[in-house]
């Protein structure tokens, strides 16, 4: 039988918040291990947007998801983590003052704590109900996410969804696509104000088309290679539009998985935390980024991060029980490698 990994604290997410968890843990001397389901650490902003710029990162008036992800590993490596990847955490059992992990790969992970950084948990598309939608899906005429802008150079496509990523890609993909139209069911979007007036500025000058009050109706083609889209109103109206690619953008569906068997207070899909710490019902496991809520709650990764370090602070008398914690800032202290 393979013998447990030893750790101090063990990391359920490989994402953002994830990641600065690690440089957290690491800065008061506690070793992490990382799980994440994915095959490859960044969570969602490598999963879904690796070049979608993201403006609200202290610092950085944009960075996209990927490079995001590239500093935060940076960051976290002079702590040396263990990476267990491609794997989910399907049983957390209390031994004593310590927590046993099992994942699907049939590793054991003991550590003196746990910080679950699953952010939406066993995230996947909302999915139109289309006919012959998954024909379209496994060509990619049919998308959920862009990973890379060029391939939709000189391509007809049609976005279809009112908020931040719909809004966003289109603004992006407007100076790369042949056509970009917008598909939305009313006229004001569910985006950021800024963002919303940056797409109206666009279509006034011919830059986006705006399909409204439409809804997506139909898919037209071969059955792997996409034609046209067909759209609807309410009234039953219906509007043909030429194209090669459907992006849509209707959110997440949020499974928690094993995650909801553990015995944690939960709240609409979603782990209650004690706000000071990051605590859940568990003694030592705690709950950061999008999966954990609280009276006040923003689901913003620069809040994951404030999480981050609170939880770090509120583990390390668990790691080293009788250890007075003095606090120090990073430009006092440095960073000590592992």
């Amino acid at each position: 039988m393979m013998a447990a990994i030893e750790t101090d604290v063990a990391i359920i997410g490989a994402g953002p918040v994830g990641l600065f968890a690690v440089f957290q843990c690491g800065m008061l001397r506690m070793r992490s291990v990382v799980i994440d389901a994915l095959d490859s650490i960044g969570g969602q902003c490598v999963a879904l947007y690796p070049e979608k710029p993201i403006y609200d990162i202290p610092a950085h008036p944009a960075i996209e998801g990927a490079g995001l992800i590239h500093q935060l590993e940076a960051q976290a490596a002079p702590f040396r983590p263990a990476y267990l990847l491609g794997r989910r955490v399907e049983r957390l059992v209390r031994e004593g003052e310590t927590y046993l992990l099992g994942t699907s790969a049939g590793d054991e992970v003991r550590a003196k704590a746990v910080v679950i950084a699953a952010g939406a948990g066993a995230f996947g598309p909302n999915r139109p109900p289309l006919a012959g939608l998954e024909g379209y899906e496994a060509t990619g005429a049919v998308r959920y996410a862009v990973s890379r802008r060029e391939e939709f150079r000189g391509k007809r496509v049609v976005i279809a969804g009112g908020g931040d990523s719909a809004v966003d890609w289109a603004l992006s993909l407007k100076d790369v696509a042949e056509r970009v139209v917008v598909v939305h069911r009313r006229a004001k979007f569910r985006a950021a104000p800024e963002s919303a007036a940056r797409l109206e500025e666009a279509a006034a000058k011919g830059e986006v088309e705006m399909a409204i009050p439409y809804q997506l109706h139909g898919l037209r083609g071969d059955g792997g290679r996409l034609s046209d889209v067909v759209l609807a109103t309410l009234k039953g109206e219906e509007k043909v539009v030429p194209a090669d690619h459907l992006l849509a953008f209707f959110g997440l569906s949020m499974e928690l998985g094993p995650i909801a068997e553990w015995g944690l207070g939960l709240s609409h899909s979603h782990v209650s935390v004690e706000p000071a710490t990051c605590m859940t019902s568990l003694p030592g496991v705690h709950a950061i980024g999008d999966i954990a809520t609280y009276p006040g709650k923003l689901k913003l990764i620069l809040q994951g991060f404030s999480e981050a370090a609170m939880a770090a602070h509120a583990i390390h008398p668990r790691v080293f029980p009788g250890e007075a914690l003095h606090f120090e800032y990073s430009t006092s202290k440095g960073v000590r490698a592992a």
